[in-house]
């Protein structure tokens, strides 16, 4: 027995006084009014209606089951409603992991436009250079650089980040630009040790069908992400790291690429990152769509600038 479905043919019976005309009212055969009313009755071990050939009224049961249901129905539309506003209107708590250096340079100064456009979301963002558990830290939604291997994620590409190499100017003009990957080990480099290894990151260098992978050494490695480019903003030395941490350094000339004939290896995914469970959240989708207007803005932005130094 479906106890809510038959829970609503009985209130329609009630209110109309008549099987036929619930039966009308809830567009299903007489038969099937009768028949769930009956099956209600029988698991709740009691008469609901005195039913005779005219006319069918309520017994005492009945009328308190009558303002029960009522209540009952009325709570399950009203959790029906909410859930239907929700997927129109995304409300609610909404929590977003993203690298520190697109929360900072990218996120931030759009966030404003975002909370006016949703004003009834409530939004918990972490910065955050390692890649984390979605599920296990109950995040709902992250912006990804590389690629997303784990099955209960549902990974949306937005574009490919690129391998760059670059320093600032000051640097450059005290100690020259390189004009091959080798020339690098008479510079003075920053590097990225890995979280996992602890290790500086090997660079890797392809011209054609030359692929090097060098492992140079470091005037200064560091465990995050930002801070390689800070150092290399302020003339510490050459970096190499992925465009989207660059983006705003490269644009606005506080740094600019070297060895631009030769690429840093395969451009890793950017992606925005979510539970597969969460698929149909309208909340994770409006901030998926706004993470992914401002890294295609970004995209565009470096393309330019490569393009077109300044």
């Amino acid at each position: 027995m479906d106890q809510l479905s038959s829970m609503r043919t009985f209130a329609r019976v009630a209110e109309l006084s008549s099987f036929t005309r619930a039966a009308d009212a809830l567009e299903l055969s007489r038969a099937v009014v009768s028949t769930q009313v009956a099956e209600l009755e029988r698991h709740l071990g009691v008469r609901l209606f005195h039913r005779t050939t005219r006319r069918v009224t309520l017994t005492a049961d009945g009328v308190e089951y009558l303002e029960r249901s009522r209540r009952i129905l009325a709570d399950v539309e009203a959790a029906d409603e909410a859930v239907r506003r929700t997927r129109l209107r995304p409300q609610g708590r909404l929590r977003v992991d993203v690298p520190l250096v697109f929360g900072r340079y990218l996120l931030m100064p759009a966030l404003p436009q975002f909370t006016a456009r949703y004003p009834e979301l409530s939004l918990e963002i972490q910065y955050n250079d390692r890649v984390i558990d979605l599920v296990e830290e109950e995040v709902d939604v992250a912006v990804r650089v590389g690629p997303v291997r784990a099955p209960n994620l549902v990974a949306r590409g937005v574009c490919p980040a690129r391998i760059v190499t670059c320093a600032a100017p000051a640097y450059l003009a005290r100690h020259g630009v390189p004009s091959a990957p080798d020339d690098l080990r008479r510079h003075k480099l920053v590097g990225y040790l890995s979280n996992a290894t602890r290790r500086a990151r090997k660079w890797t260098f392809q011209k054609g069908t030359v692929r090097k992978q060098l492992k140079l050494p470091f005037a200064v490695a560091f465990n995050a992400h930002e801070a390689p480019v800070q150092a290399a903003i302020r003339g510490v030395g050459i970096i190499q790291t992925v465009d989207v941490l660059v983006a705003e350094a490269l644009a606005s000339g506080r740094l600019e690429v070297v060895l631009k004939e030769w690429s840093a290896g395969p451009a890793p995914p950017i992606s925005i990152v979510y539970p597969a469970a969460l698929r149909g959240s309208t909340k994770v989708q409006v901030f998926a769509d706004f993470a992914a207007e401002l890294l295609l803005k970004m995209r565009k932005r470096v393309d330019e600038t490569l393009a077109h130094p300044a």
